[in-house]
């Protein structure tokens, strides 16, 4: 596939001039992700690899990127291109050639697939140690890496010649693929911006007595309609107790009068994803027990939105979350205790079982460590995650719980960190029971 807006050069340059601070002399390997069968001569529909196309701007299939550090803070980007096929076009349409994968990545040289045996070996021999994920390229990839390491270890060390360190790319791509540019910022927004207005839509024509498909089509309908290449993930549409199950993907049953439906989507945009999730009657007005509950669950997202901010952990954002959850909890007597012993004791995770946070970017889980060895991530300006906490009532619930039983509720909304705090990117979606209902009135 293509990027529906290239990236620019010069932005791919400076991308990798950034993996240059950390590389020091070791080389890189990106490989394009594999294309995947699904039964016979049928393919399943292709997903670029992210570090490749992060750091190139190419998201075609059978290409292999190798940037090459100099040790200095510089690096060099050479790229292995297989040549045309003609038969292939036929059946799949044709590929970049070399001087268009040169022009498109501002790499700084480009050879055919057919001279990987005679170059990488030379290029892996001069590095002190390679960034790979064996088995995420094709088995020459992997026998090569292998052989340059096994010249190291059989005599290398003795002019100390060749890599001795295999490591994950993770190392050098994560965090700078963490901090989002100018650029993937626009494409985040457009998706997000997207995945709003298909909320929209989806929410006024939700109606009891409709399937969740139904509203599973309207939502992605609207996706493809505004120029969303792809859906970020298998949409979720649950109805009534279907929205207990977290990642809930069958859509198939009846939306009955008086349900709750959770739905947690997202649109892309060049590979950038949005992330969305509302709770909302689709009778257009909320029980008590509904309410009750809804209440909690927004005052929890408010608060931890609230928190967001360069210097902040990450892991305080959940922290403020879980505290407004369960003192929602007990108020409602649906746990029983002191709110600080029923944090303590997780007793709480019954009913909130994951956490309130993800990074956001070209995947919707996206990379980067919450916490290290020295503790939790700090946020940065530029970083991009989720706030979405929720509580799942199952059916059968008892004692406190039993009037909410079959209720779940979750509210997700995509927040970046800016140097002056934070900002919202999907607010234009409200949260507010009163506004979210009127979505669905009319």
């Amino acid at each position: 596939m293509s990027l529906l807006d290239p990236v620019p050069s010069s932005v791919l340059v400076d991308r990798r001039r950034r993996l240059g601070e950390t590389l020091g002399r070791r080389v890189l390997l990106l490989p394009s992700a594999p294309r995947r069968v699904a039964s016979r001569d049928t393919e399943h529909a292709y997903r670029p690899d992210s570090d490749l196309v992060w750091a190139t701007g190419l998201a075609e299939p059978e290409l292999l990127a190798v940037v090459i550090g100099a040790g200095d803070g510089e690096v060099r980007t050479e790229l292995f291109v297989p040549n045309q096929d003609s038969e292939d076009a036929v059946w799949n349409g044709r590929r970049l050639d070399r001087e268009e994968a040169l022009e498109r990545s501002g790499a700084d040289a480009a050879h055919p697939w057919d001279e990987l045996g005679q170059v990488l070996p030379e290029l892996l021999k001069a590095a002190s140690g390679i960034h790979y994920r064996l088995g995420s390229g094709p088995p020459e990839l992997d026998r090569m890496v292998r052989e340059a390491l096994d010249h190291r270890r059989r005599g290398g060390a003795r002019g100390g010649i060749g890599p001795e360190v295999l490591a994950d790319p993770g190392r050098v791509l994560d965090g700078p693929r963490l901090r989002k540019d100018e650029w993937e910022l626009v494409r985040m927004r457009r998706a997000i911006d997207i995945t709003v207005d298909a909320f929209r839509e989806t929410l006024s024509r939700a109606r009891p007595g409709m399937a969740e498909y139904e509203l599973q089509a309207v939502l992605e309908a609207a996706f493809m309609a505004a120029g969303s290449e792809a859906r970020a993930f298998p949409s979720i549409v649950g109805a009534g107790p279907n929205a207990c199950v977290l990642h809930y993907i069958e859509n198939r049953a009846r939306i009955r009068e008086g349900d709750l439906v959770l739905v947690d989507a997202g649109a892309t945009c060049d590979l950038y994803c949005g992330d969305l999730t509302r709770t909302f009657p689709v009778s257009g007005h909320f029980s008590t027990a509904q309410l009750d509950l809804y209440q909690v669950v927004e005052g929890a997202r408010a608060a931890a939105v609230a928190v967001v901010g360069p210097g902040v952990a990450v892991e305080e954002v959940h922290r403020v979350a879980v505290r407004r959850l369960v003192e929602g909890l007990v108020e409602l007597r649906i746990v029983e205790g002191e709110v600080d012993a029923v944090v303590e004791a997780e007793s709480y995770r019954r009913y909130y079982p994951h956490r309130t946070s993800h990074w956001l970017g070209l995947d919707v889980h996206d990379v980067g460590d919450y916490a290290t060895r020295e503790g939790a991530t700090i946020l940065e300006p530029g970083m991009v995650l989720t706030v979405e906490p929720g509580l799942y009532l199952p059916p059968g619930s008892t004692n406190g719980a039993a009037p909410f039983a079959g209720i779940g509720i979750r509210i997700e909304d995509d927040i970046l960190v800016t140097a002056e705090g934070s900002e919202n990117l999907s607010d234009q979606l409200p949260t507010a029971p009163d506004a979210l209902a009127d979505l669905v009135a009319g």
